[in-house]
């Protein structure tokens, strides 16, 4: 690639920071033909103006945006993966949906009459769940972050804890065979391992744009998941990666 101005490329940056995503050096070098010193450079002046927080391996936007505000993006991509992932869900099954925008897509995707049970710490997921009459809830309690849209905390752990879940769903902000999957939030990461834990089986609805993204707080290997749905675009040689790292990946619009 033709390497960018400086500020050229750095504004690229900041806007991609201000619509929330996260930012990894070395991808950022790659993607703008230079090295990773310059990429570092650009991120210390956009944390010196108050645009990011530095972490290592890049930089996170200051403040993640609340999941109402994410709920009507990338619609049509969002309701492909949960189309493809309901199929995994079986009659009579207790099972967990993570907070998430995909999650809410996927409420609307589950197989009806089934006799499911839906346990959510999730307000947004919570809500689609009750708009179903076919589905129970079980609503997993606690202080609710506004920006994650649910609740993490020690309550939420505790009561997640004590279920026996078939299957979970579990929100991703990062994935990778070498790093596994990752978490934005230091608390929510904690309540994800704790979801995965008591599960029996654990299916990540991946956008194309977390393969990209860099997240400080791991949740688990990638091994860790029965299977990653993922879109149509996702890069080829990253999903190569993710089965030969052991788990199964499951591609949107495929037959089940």
């Amino acid at each position: 690639m033709i390497e960018e101005l400086p500020l050229a490329r750095r504004d690229l940056i900041a806007d991609r920071l201000a619509e929330g995503q996260s930012v990894a050096s070395v991808q950022l070098a790659a993607e703008f033909g230079v090295s990773e010193d310059a990429i570092r450079r650009d991120l210390r002046a956009l944390a010196a103006d108050g645009l990011c927080r530095r972490v290592y391996g890049g930089a996170l936007p200051l403040a993640t945006r609340p999941l109402s505000a994410r709920l009507g993006e990338g619609v049509e991509a969002k309701r492909a993966l949960a189309a493809r992932a309901a199929p995994l869900v079986g009659r009579g099954q207790l099972i967990f949906l993570d907070a998430g925008s995909t999650h809410v897509a996927l409420v609307d995707a589950l197989p009806e009459d089934f006799g499911l049970t839906v346990a959510t710490n999730s307000v947004d997921v919570a809500a689609a769940v009750m708009g179903r009459q076919d589905l129970d809830l079980l609503m997993i309690g606690g202080a609710v972050d506004a920006t994650i849209g649910g609740a993490v905390d020690a309550v939420a752990v505790e009561a997640v804890t004590r279920l026996a879940i078939e299957l979970a769903f579990i929100g991703v902000c990062s994935v990778s065979a070498e790093d596994g999957v990752g978490a934005l939030n230091h608390a929510d990461a904690i309540f994800k391992r704790a979801v995965m834990a008591t599960s029996r089986r654990r299916v990540a609805l991946v956008t194309s744009d977390k393969f990209a993204a860099h997240a400080p707080y791991r949740i688990a290997p990638a091994r860790a998941f029965s299977q990653f749905v993922v879109e149509r675009d996702a890069p080829e040689a990253l999903v190569a990666d993710l089965r030969e790292a052991g788990t199964d990946v499951l591609l949107a619009g495929d037959p089940p």
